[in-house]
């Protein structure tokens, strides 16, 4: 059976290691999306889970709202504070755990989360967890990367090299519209699920590998993880992905990133 508490710990330590906000820049569009979809008013509460460095609670607090965003990153909500005080944005920031998110039941109108709870190690908790902090009657919001996509693509690479504990579900899952129904279905009113794709921009592919090799931690542990012959033969499942993903018709890469906006209404 496997030790949940201690493969968090190490997944904490993977998502802390290098510094994850430079490549959250490439998502900002779907956290502005995201709070689109849910139509969000002025003055309701907002809680955006596995926060990062901010991109939707940002989003949320520039349509007015009053936003708290948690994650278990101390330093990626360091980076969060400073672009709200940059943008003079009225955000709170504070340590979080998805799986035991520190608020009273029904504390919030919104519930958000882009590309953040789908990482839970344990997604019926995590999934609990976000129904139990949202009013009745409110809205919950998710942004996953699907299987299909550039990402569900690369992360099987990274399985394939590293394996993950046994035992744990693909994060990837979340991407899924079956998967979401067994995790919320008997929980909410509605459940609207849409197919979206953000395109993001790398010089090259060498500058792909260089950037998430240096600042994505889940890269950047697996090559830390892999002696010279492995690090060479995950280069090139990379680089093969890369290529076949790649829209840009020259050198650089246009990499299209699909995913789901979900929006469920809480019973």
């Amino acid at each position: 059976m496997t030790d949940l508490p201690a493969l968090k710990e190490r997944q904490q330590q993977t998502w802390a290691a290098g510094d994850f906000s430079v490549c959250a820049s490439a998502s900002v569009l779907v956290s502005e999306w995201l709070c689109e979809a849910v139509e969000l008013h002025a003055g309701q509460k907002v809680l955006d889970v596995a926060t990062g460095s901010g991109n939707t609670a940002l989003a949320a607090a520039r349509r007015w709202c009053e936003v708290t965003g948690i994650d278990y990153v101390p330093a990626l909500l360091d980076r969060g504070r400073e672009r709200a005080a940059v943008e003079r944005l009225p955000v709170t920031f504070q340590v979080g755990d998805t799986e035991q998110i520190p608020f009273p039941e029904a504390s919030f109108d919104v519930v958000l989360s882009t590309f953040g709870a789908m990482f839970a190690p344990d997604q019926e908790q995590a999934a609990r967890e976000i129904m139990r902090v949202c009013r009745p009657g409110g809205k919950i919001g998710l942004a996953n990367w699907t299987p299909e996509g550039i990402v569900g693509a690369y992360s099987r690479a990274l399985a394939q090299h590293v394996p993950p504990p046994p035992g744990i579900k693909p994060p990837i899952l979340w991407g899924t519209e079956e998967r979401l129904r067994e995790l919320f279905g008997g929980d909410v009113i509605s459940l609207q699920v849409t197919r979206c794709s953000v395109s993001v921009c790398f010089r090259s592919a060498q500058h792909w590998l260089e950037l998430m090799g240096t600042y994505f931690g889940p890269v950047k542990k697996a090559f830390e993880a892999l002696d010279a012959v492995g690090q060479t033969n995950l280069t090139r499942d990379l680089l093969d992905i890369l290529y076949r993903f790649n829209r840009s018709g020259d050198e650089t890469l246009v990499l299209p990133a699909e995913y789901l906006e979900v929006v469920a209404t809480k019973r």
